[in-house]
């Protein structure tokens, strides 16, 4: 399930984070977590069920689009559909206000995503 970042959760956001390409370098990583917990158009949910295993990112564009900027899923829970459940529950969260979409950094998980849900 999914749940909303809070600033005890820091670490483990970070750590997550960290799994991103992106994500290697310490202050980029602080500078990221500080723009969620600030900015009201940035959100970071987190994916519970026993542990905390990924993290999911969204920004809100121009009040029309959620555009997914992070996703990512500790390597250890990888390839057992957590990514495909966290997309799934923001699009549930967010359709009907906004047009849920990906960035350069998440799109390439976003088509693999879609295609296998249009292949079903």
């Amino acid at each position: 399930m999914l749940i909303r970042y809070k600033k005890n959760m820091e670490k483990i956001a970070m750590g997550l984070l960290s799994f991103m390409p992106e994500g290697k370098d310490v202050k980029k990583l602080q500078q990221t977590i500080k723009e969620y917990e600030t900015n009201p158009d940035w959100q970071l949910f987190l994916w519970k069920e026993e542990d905390v295993t990924g993290a999911i990112g969204i920004k809100i564009e121009n009040d029309i689009n959620a555009v997914v900027q992070h996703i990512t899923v500790n390597p250890s829970h990888r390839n057992m559909g957590i990514g495909k459940k966290m997309v799934e529950e923001i699009n549930k969260m967010y359709s009907d206000k906004y047009a849920v979409c990906a960035d350069e950094f998440t799109q390439a998980f976003f088509n693999k995503y879609n295609d296998s849900n249009n292949n079903q």
